[in-house]
């Protein structure tokens, strides 16, 4: 086995008896990534001089018995969403070229306030629109599975690197499923917390009602305790929530024994993969082995999500998009004679054609007369969604649904076909739209071989249960030591 087949806990226990040090793992990591990432083109840039001297300061720490946590010293990468002081972020997009922050988000901060070693920024769908990675500004992202496939998006990049072993794990970012979706394409684990439960300071805004960043890992245990780190109440976020944040991993072995799982029926709709269901259905049969409860639920307002979410986040969207003008930071138009010419040649040179077209479908939801008629109008079903899942939650304990309704696809197959592009998140969305955690456990293979995901969804702030859920059927299978093929 090689240094960065471990898992983030293994390699946390390693580094704490002392059989390996941190930057040992982090060259590890660093050899990997130029041995696979030609091919793989996870990473939109490496901060190696950064990485190696947080390990060297990791293991100074464990030298004197002073680790500043449990993960002191396990690298990891960050979406290129993140601020991070020193380092070029860009959202995967044109218009932030050559930004370097002159701060942290508060996700960075505690990493590194945890001792983990930032390895670098992560390739992501333009400011996170986007369903397969494609819409990059820079270079797609392969699956490590089938280098001709998507791993994904908007997170494609994070679930990539983590499947590759590049790094121990990542953090990525859910609006729509941009978390779940990837790791069920890339056969890891992806967890979005509830809605408040993460800080979204210094993160990149799409939609700032939805957005919200999570842990990426090769096992359930893993995203616990990276979980742990960043769960932090923060004042400098207005919706972040001052919860306590539990111990993850204290129930993470009870099992599911004499729980409640809904099933939701429009989970399940015509036009699902065969080997999709197939997979998903034998989780579920599972669960039952293993002493939990499947319960036929209804979510009836889960058709108008799609509809919903394509109005409320591209309204967002444009509204959070309007400060790159070419003006305070990022790509400036310098041939541009005028104001309004400089405000328009910016955004037509930075913005690629996935955001341009969110940012037209945004303006006109918000414009006068059609406020009412459409954005008014979706955030009055999303409160209707959001009744389902209290509904639903009065009789389960949690919901256990598919992520996606089609396994990895051909990079290419969906590019000019934004409708189909979007239903890929068709049972994603609503968890985003009712603000509650939903985490991807890998459940299967399919015949050719291409991972497929379980979706468990809970209550707001209840993501101990939903990981305690996850690892009982993890636990149980191998998926998560099977390491993908991927080409030097």
């Amino acid at each position: 086995m090689q240094l960065t087949d471990l898992t983030m806990l293994e390699l946390a226990r390693k580094l704490d008896a002392g059989e390996v040090s941190s930057v040992e793992a982090t060259r590890a990591c660093l050899a990997r990534i130029q041995q696979v990432d030609p091919r793989i083109r996870a990473f939109l840039r490496v901060d190696e001089p950064g990485a190696l001297a947080a390990a060297e300061a990791s293991d100074a720490r464990r030298r004197a018995g002073t680790p500043a946590s449990p993960l002191d010293g396990v690298p990891v990468g960050l979406k290129d969403l993140f601020l991070t002081e020193g380092v070029e972020t860009t959202a995967g997009s044109r218009v932030l070229e050559g930004f370097v922050p002159p701060l942290d988000a508060t996700v960075v901060r505690l990493l590194k306030e945890a001792g983990l070693p930032l390895v670098g920024k992560l390739n992501l769908d333009e400011f996170a629109m986007g369903s397969s990675n494609e819409s990059s500004a820079y270079h797609p992202t392969h699956n490590p599975w089938d280098v001709t496939r998507t791993p994904g998006g908007s997170s494609g990049g994070s679930a990539a690197a983590v499947a590759a072993r590049e790094v121990f794990g990542a953090l990525g970012t859910d609006t729509g499923g941009s978390i779940r979706q990837p790791a069920a394409f890339t056969n890891t684990v992806g967890l979005k917390p509830t809605y408040g439960r993460v800080s979204r300071y210094g993160v990149i805004a799409y939609a700032s009602s939805l957005d919200q960043p999570g842990p990426m890992t090769r096992t359930v245990s893993d995203a616990a305790a990276l979980l742990q780190v960043i769960a932090r109440h923060d004042p400098l976020d207005a919706t972040s929530a001052p919860a306590k944040t539990p111990d993850y991993s204290a129930e993470l072995e009870s099992g599911v024994r004499g729980l409640k799982l809904g099933v939701p029926r429009e989970y399940f709709a015509e036009g699902m993969d065969p080997e999709v269901e197939a997979s998903v259905r034998a989780a579920l049969a599972e669960y039952e082995r293993l002493g939990a409860t499947l319960v036929d639920v209804s979510l009836p307002h889960t058709q108008y999500a799609l509809a919903t979410y394509y109005l409320i986040a591209p309204a967002e969207a444009s509204s959070n998009l309007a400060r790159y003008d070419g003006i305070r930071y990022g790509l400036r138009a310098k041939d541009a004679r005028g104001l309004k010419e400089l405000y328009a040649q910016t955004r037509e040179r930075g913005f690629g054609p996935e955001v341009k077209r969110r940012i037209m479908l945004g303006t006109y939801a918000l414009s006068a007369g059609y406020y009412d008629a459409y954005y008014l109008r979706a955030q009055k079903v999303r409160t209707l969604i959001r009744e389902d899942f209290t509904r639903a939650f009065k009789d389960v304990d949690a919901l256990v649904a598919p992520i996606s309704p089609v396994a990895p696809f051909k990079l290419g197959e969906k590019v000019d076909d934004p409708l189909s592009m979007y239903l890929m998140d068709v049972y994603t969305l609503p968890c985003n739209l009712a603000g509650i955690p939903g985490l991807s456990v890998p459940c299967g293979f399919t015949k050719a071989g291409l991972p497929v995901g379980l979706q468990v969804l809970g209550r707001a702030f209840d993501e101990a249960l939903l990981l305690r859920i996850a690892r009982a059927f993890e636990r149980e299978h191998d998926f998560f030591r099977r390491l993908a093929p991927v080409p030097a």
